[in-house]
Order: C-alpha cells, then structure tokens, then sequence
C-alpha cells in the first residue's frame, strides 16, 4: 500500500512542480526585469516549496536564494507578501533552484515509510501543525495554485501558456 501512496503522490507532486517549470521557462526574456509580479509570485513559490520540503522542520530555515523581511509598510507594488528576494534573481537561477527542489521532493518522497508519512511537522509558532503526507499535499497544492496563477499572467501577457501536466515523466 505505501509503495502505491508514494507512487501517486510523486507523479501528482512531480507534475505540479512541471507545471511550475514550464510557465517559468515561458515568460518572456524581455518582461522579466520589467513585469516583476511575475517574478515575485515565482520566488515566493520556490522559496515555500523547499521550506515545506525541509523535513523535519528547521527553526533556522535558510533558502538557496536569500531574501530580506520587508515592512509590511513599505513592500514593493508587486510584492505578494514581505519575503523580499535580495535581488531579481534570473529566469535560470530560479530554474535551477526549482531543479534542486524537485530533486529534494523526489528523494524525500522515495524514502517515505508508513511511520514518516505519520510523523509531526511544526513550526515554532504552532501555526502549521501537520503530518508528513498532509504537509506533502498542502505543499503540492500550493505549488499548483502559483502555477495557476503564473499561466493567468502568461495568458493575459502573451496569450499562450504551458500545457497541462498530467503526471510526472520520471519513475519514482
């Protein structure tokens, strides 16, 4: 039964985090400096999607692109919540970034057993409080939601966007 759990929910995840690759590697060259909501909206995806990812929890969590914690007062228009990048990162740091995610899902997935899926995830503060596979879900469906949100910019920006993705390619 786990190995048909782990099985599907790579292939689900695997195909969220395709559909996020794919509206990235789609936004044109010449918007990304330009149209930063797009940018944005990306970072913060990545950023969550390895903190989610980092099991068990670390007070200390530091992403492989850095941000600031902004004023809430005095965020940038495009802002969608006070993690800051510490710079505009470029199309193929994020690619890679998102890479090295998708590689920490994979292997983090393949190793589950009955007992880790069970196991606690809580942040400092008690906000989030979860199993393994519920934080699993919730993160794969964050990632879809963003997803979501970059092909709407890519459709109303260029009129074209990604192509669904069913299911992940690679076995797990």
């Amino acid at each position: 039964m786990i190995k048909g759990i782990k099985e599907s929910l790579w292939k689900q995840f695997g195909a969220s985090i395709d559909m996020l690759k794919n509206a990235i590697a789609m936004w044109p060259e010449e918007k990304w400096n330009t149209e930063k909501k797009f940018f944005y909206n990306a970072y913060h995806c990545l950023v969550f999607l390895e903190y989610y990812l980092t099991i068990p929890w670390k007070k200390n969590f530091s992403p492989s692109l850095s941000f600031t914690t902004a004023d809430p007062e005095n965020l940038p228009a495009d802002a969608i919540d006070d993690m800051i990048p510490d710079r505009v990162y470029s199309k193929n740091e994020l690619l890679a970034y998102l890479q090295s995610s998708r590689e920490k899902c994979h292997a983090l997935i393949a190793g589950l057993t009955e007992e880790k899926l069970g196991d606690r995830w809580i942040e400092e503060d008690g906000n989030r409080n979860y199993s393994v596979l519920e934080l699993l879900i919730y993160n794969m469906r964050h990632v879809q939601h963003h997803a979501a949100q970059l092909n709407f910019l890519l459709r109303q920006r260029t009129n074209d966007a990604p192509r669904w993705v069913s299911r992940a390619k690679d076995e797990l």
